[in-house]
């Protein structure tokens, strides 16, 4: 049997880049739309180039109200308030998604990553090849299968998990550690004060488990890096700020969903014709999505 390989999309980060890369665009009631023609036009390319016939896209809900911001409330507080009008906008790109027959995916508690972790676990289960279409590297703990990709679509070619070693110094499966380890900035988890990724990357090399880390830490300063001695004070001064980054670093594989069922549905026409005029799209655009019945 033909099993076809999965798309799973991190959504939230192709409409952010939309939002603030395109020109303005605006619907027929005046207000801006640039976000959703962006992500319009990349799904559109997407499917064209991949030919994906089981796809999904997972949006975020909202920021700060995750399970990860009841264990940690400084999680994500970094980032400012996504503004009104792109919140609006990622309602009308899950509309989008939804019209062009793509299984779409959000909750409140559980964020993107967790869907995406969940629908990649069941399917690698069924016997498919998953690719993660995202920017973000902590999604890379998801590479499985042998195929299995993790692609930053439109700036580099897919990653299988050797050349995700080869980027991080890591294997797929050691992401969630190394990310505790040195933290993660953009999503504002401390991980080991003065644990740079070069070290991180050795201490997984040679104890190949964060907790092995912790549980050997005093083998540490044994280690032939530069900075072993120090690097072992650090981790032994800061074993429960690395457990509880790992439990926000950790992608779940379990959250509760509706449906599984990622097959391509049949293009409705209507649908897509009734808020394609809300939006005002163009012919060219509504051609090329309309091709994508014979795909």
């Amino acid at each position: 049997m033909n099993i076809p390989d999965t798309y799973l999309i991190d959504a939230s980060i192709y409409v952010f880049k939309s939002y603030y890369s395109n020109q303005d665009y605006t619907s027929i009631n005046g207000e801006s739309i640039n976000a959703v023609y962006g992500f319009t036009r990349f799904l559109t390319q997407f499917i064209h180039q991949t030919k994906a016939t089981h796809i999904a896209c997972a949006f975020d809900e909202s920021l700060g109200t995750s399970y990860r911001n009841e264990i940690y409330p400084e999680y994500k507080a970094n980032r400012d308030p996504a503004p009104d009008d792109l919140k609006r906008q990622f309602k009308l790109c899950q509309q989008v998604a939804q019209v062009m027959g793509i299984a779409t995916y959000c909750d409140g508690y559980y964020e993107a990553d967790d869907i995406i972790g969940t629908l990649a676990n069941h399917h690698h289960d069924l016997g498919h090849t998953n690719h993660i279409i995202t920017a973000d590297k902590d999604l890379a703990q998801l590479i499985q299968g042998e195929n299995d990709t993790w692609w930053n679509y439109g700036k580099a070619a897919a990653f299988n998990r050797q050349m995700v070693y080869e980027k991080f110094g890591v294997y797929p499966n050691q992401i969630a550690d190394f990310l505790a380890l040195t933290g993660d900035s953009v999503d504002n988890i401390p991980g080991v004060p003065g644990v740079g990724a070069k070290s991180a990357a050795y201490l997984l090399n040679h104890f190949k488990t964060l907790e092995e880390i912790i549980e050997r830490h005093h083998e540490v300063s044994y280690l032939s890096f530069r900075g072993a001695k120090s690097c072992q004070k650090k981790i032994a001064n800061n074993i429960d700020k690395a457990r509880l980054a790992k439990k926000l670093t950790n992608i779940v594989l379990d959250v509760p969903l509706d449906s599984f069922n990622l097959s391509r549905k049949p293009l409705d026409e209507n649908r897509i014709h009734k808020l394609f005029d809300y939006l005002k799209f163009g012919p060219l655009l509504r051609r090329k999505i309309l091709e994508l019945k014979n795909i």
